[in-house]
């Protein structure tokens, strides 16, 4: 099966990503019980990193190999944090 074009490949992270991480959670709840790094920042950070890149895909960029590997480097520590601090099963 061929590897999928990078953009392909950061649409298919966004889409991951968007649909693992509790990013519609009310604040109230985010931030309640254990904090080990605060996750309501970190939410908001990748929430801004993924539109940031959703509109730059629509407008036609290419993302290089290390943009995408960046992202899901960033993705994968947030998502330990939010994991350890509770708000993922």
């Amino acid at each position: 099966m061929p590897k999928p074009s990078p953009r392909i490949a950061m649409q298919n992270l966004i889409d991951d990503v968007r649909s693992t991480l509790p990013f519609d959670l009310p604040a109230t709840q985010v931030c309640d019980g254990i904090c080990n790094g605060c996750s309501k920042k970190l939410l908001d950070y990748l929430d801004g990193e993924l539109l940031d890149w959703q509109t730059r895909l629509e407008q036609g960029e290419e993302p290089k190999l290390g943009e995408l590997s960046a992202l899901g480097r960033t993705s994968q520590k947030i998502y330990r944090v939010i994991k350890r601090n509770g708000l993922i099963g």
